[in-house]
C-alpha cells in the first residue's frame, strides 16, 4: 500500500465532488495523439508516454483548460500483454509510472483529480476462466499498484466487455482502498456483455459489489447511448457514468464497422463521422437532465469537445476565453465596429466595380 499522501484539493475527492454535482472527465487520448502523429493506429499502445512525454503532458493541459475535472493517466493498453505485442514489455513499469507522473503534474496545476486507468485486456477467456482470470488479475494488480503509489484519487476500469473481467478489476481496485469507476463498452448490438449479461444488469451487479460509479463508455455515440442511460439511471441506485465516442454511430453500426465511400472507416477514416462540439454539448445537457453524474467523452474526443461540454454544464473553463463568437466574424458579425468595416468594404467594392 502506498505511503504517499493522496492528492487533496479544495473541492475534495471524487465522491465528495459527485455529491456536489457533475464530474466531467476528458478521455480520447489514444485517438487524439494518433491524429497528432505520436501513436500507431490499431496497436494503440501508448508508447508516446516514453517517446514524446511532452506531447502527453500538453494534451493533459489542454483538457484541463477545457474544463475536465479529471486528468487520466494515459495507461490505457499499457498492460503487459499489449506491450508484449510491440516488443516493449520491458518498459511496462517505466511507462506506467511516467504516465502517472505526467498526469499528476498537470492535475496539480488545476486542482483536478488524478485517475489511474486500467481497461479490457484481450486476455480473459470464459472457456479458460481459471487460467485467464489469474493472468488478468496479475496485470491489473501491477497497474493499480503503480496508480496507488502515485497517489491516484481513484481508478477507472473501462471499455470492459465481460462482467467477470470487470469484477476482477473492481476487486483489485478495492484491495487498494481506492474509489472505482467501472464502465462497460456496448460491444454487442443486443446490449449485452460478452459473457451474456444484460449490460445494465451487469452495472447493477458491480454497484452492489461496491463499485462507486458504474456506466458505459466507448463503442457508440451520444444519441445511441442515451436510451441505455435512461435505463441505467432508473435501475442503478448510485452514481452513474456516460462516456460515448465522438463519432456518429447508429443502432446497426458501432464505431469499428462504420463505412465511408464503401470502405471501413476504422481506424483511420473516421473523420467524416466525427460529432461536432454542439452535438457533444447537447449530449451533456441530456445526460445531466437524466441524472448521470459522471459525464465524459471517449474515442474521438478533443479539447474543443470538452470545452463545449463544460460550458453545457454552466461552467466557464479557462479556454472559454477562446470560444467561438460569430458576432466578431468579418463576414457574419453584427458588432458595430464589424458592421462599419462591412459597409466600408462594400462601398469600396462598388466603387471599384464602377471604375
Amino acid at each position: 500500500m502506498s505511503t504517499q499522501k493522496k492528492n487533496t484539493t479544495p473541492t475534495g475527492g471524487l465522491l465528495e465532488r459527485l455529491g456536489k454535482g457533475s464530474v466531467l472527465c476528458a478521455e480520447g487520448y489514444l485517438f487524439e495523439l494518433e491524429r497528432r502523429g505520436y501513436l500507431k493506429a490499431s496497436a494503440y499502445v501508448p508508447e508516446v508516454v516514453l517517446d514524446n512525454p511532452e506531447a502527453v503532458k500538453e494534451l493533459h493541459r489542454e483538457f484541463l483548460k477545457a474544463g475536465s475535472d479529471v486528468i487520466l493517466a494515459f495507461t490505457y493498453y499499457a498492460h503487459r500483454d499489449k506491450l508484449k505485442v510491440i516488443g516493449r514489455e520491458a518498459d511496462l513499469e517505466k511507462l506506467n509510472r511516467q504516465a502517472l507522473q505526467l498526469a499528476k503534474e498537470v492535475a496539480d496545476e488545476g486542482n483536478a483529480l488524478l485517475a489511474g486507468n486500467i481497461c479490457n485486456t484481450w486476455v480473459y477467456d470464459p472457456a479458460d476462466k481459471n487460467k485467464t482470470s489469474k493472468t488478468v488479475r496479475e496485470m491489473y494488480e501491477e497497474q493499480v499498484g503503480w496508480a496507488d503509489d502515485a497517489g491516484a484519487d481513484f481508478v477507472i476500469a473501462e471499455t470492459l466487455d465481460y462482467l467477470a473481467e470487470a469484477e476482477i478489476a473492481l476487486e483489485v481496485i478495492k484491495k487498494h482502498n481506492l474509489p472505482a469507476v467501472i464502465t462497460f463498452s456496448n460491444t454487442l448490438y443486443e446490449d449485452k456483455t460478452l459473457d451474456g449479461y444484460d449490460i445494465i444488469e451487469a452495472c447493477k451487479i458491480l454497484h452492489e459489489k461496491g463499485a462507486d460509479v458504474v456506466g458505459l463508455n466507448c463503442s457508440v455515440r451520444p444519441k445511441t447511448m442515451l436510451p441505455l442511460l435512461k435505463r441505467l439511471k432508473k435501475e442503478v441506485n448510485g452514481y452513474t457514468a456516460a462516456l460515448p465516442v465522438a463519432y456518429r454511430t447508429t443502432d446497426e453500426h458501432h464505431m469499428w464497422d462504420l463505412q465511408h465511400n464503401g470502405r471501413p472507416s476504422f481506424p483511420t477514416a473516421l473523420d467524416p463521422h466525427t460529432c461536432t462540439r454542439d452535438e457533444m454539448a447537447n449530449f451533456t445537457k441530456q445526460a445531466n437532465d437524466i441524472g448521470i453524474e459522471y459525464i465524459g467523452i471517449c474515442c474521438g474526443g478533443a479539447p474543443h469537445h470538452v470545452r463545449s461540454m463544460a460550458e453545457a454544464l454552466g461552467r466557464t473553463p479557462e479556454s472559454s476565453r477562446y470560444s467561438a463568437d460569430i458576432h466578431l466574424h468579418g463576414a457574419f458579425g453584427d458588432k458595430d465596429n464589424v458592421v462599419k468595416k462591412h459597409e466600408d468594404r462594400d462601398k469600396k467594392v462598388h466603387r471599384d466595380a464602377k471604375s
